[in-house]
């Protein structure tokens, strides 16, 4: 597995950008950042900062659902998490200070709780997300509640929380698995239907000289990302339901000096096998070139890095 940026890519790079992926001295690149970008698949994201580690989103499980076949996701297929893969990970050096939940639905929250118990970290999301770790099993003394607005100053990175919207997809651009549920232990969910979406929040992290702004579904809240200037935004592609979705945001946050894309492969196969199964990689690279070229489009292997 390539270890930095994908076969396919930095799509739109400057000549100089591509001279400095490929190690030649170039005068005038600006100095790398001291965050690092390592994409688990799907909207899993291990953000470096120092000797600081945040996670958003992270699953490194990835079952089989049937998501991406033409009959979609078993809305009965059981939760499972391997805790012996995860653990391999973790004595391989992985930690987190903190775990960023985008929102509820199975490939963002399944692993959230098993690593919160294993690593310490303080998590945060809505009170649904809270609800569904809760009876997954995660420590309540680790799971801080969000409802977008939040700055928080830690040693060494700042996360900012946004109130954000989840993808709507189909004729109806209907929420899959819409839904909340107040704070409890019971009801443990056991298939992925159980996991509701529970709200969608987007979070900006900011350390090492660097930010990055990601968003776990294709929506967002236009009136919440006024003034934001991140170096990287980690986009899903998708979003044809939503006006101007590609375009509007990007002028909006002032057109990024990076868009990184996230949420789109196909996450019922195994890490190493990064799969766009419905060519959405392809139409996003396209909607970042036409309405801000000059942002570099950034596309990582999985478990590939990026220094902004």
């Amino acid at each position: 597995m390539n270890n930095g940026f994908s076969r396919r890519g930095l799509f739109g790079a400057s000549a100089a950008a591509a001279a400095i992926l490929a190690g030649a001295p170039v005068a005038a690149a600006r100095e790398a950042s001291g965050m690092t970008l390592r994409w688990w698949g799907n909207n899993s994201w291990e953000i470096r900062v120092g000797t600081k580690t945040i996670l958003i989103d992270p699953w490194l499980t990835r079952f089989k659902t049937g998501t991406y076949t033409p009959a979609g996701a078993d809305p009965r297929t059981p939760l499972s998490v391997n805790r012996a893969l995860i653990d391999g990970y973790l004595d391989r050096g992985l930690r987190a200070d903190h775990i960023l939940v985008t929102h509820g639905h199975y490939d963002h929250l399944t692993d959230v709780p098993y690593l919160a118990k294993r690593t310490g970290a303080t998590v945060f999301g809505t009170e649904t997300h809270l609800s569904l770790m809760a009876a997954l099993g995660a420590p309540e003394d680790q799971l801080a509640v969000a409802s977008g607005g939040e700055d928080l100053t830690f040693d060494g990175y700042s996360i900012r929380i946004l109130r954000s919207l989840h993808s709507a997809t189909g004729d109806r651009a209907q929420v899959a698995f819409p839904g909340s549920r107040p704070l409890s232990r019971r009801d443990r969910p056991c298939v992925i239907e159980d996991l509701v979406e529970g709200g969608t929040l987007a979070y900006q992290v900011t350390g090492g000289g660097a930010s990055v702004l990601d968003f776990g579904g294709s929506n967002y809240i236009e009136s919440e990302l006024a003034g934001l200037r991140p170096d990287v935004v980690l986009l899903p592609p998708g979003g044809t339901k939503v006006t101007q979705y590609v375009p509007r945001l990007l002028r909006t946050l002032g057109h990024p000096r990076y868009v990184a894309a996230t949420h789109w492969d196909d996450f019922d196969l195994p890490l190493g096998q990064a799969k766009d199964p419905n060519g959405g990689l392809e139409i996003l690279r396209k909607a970042v070139a036409a309405a801000s070229p000059g942002s570099e489009f950034v596309v990582l292997d999985h478990l590939g890095s990026f220094v902004p």
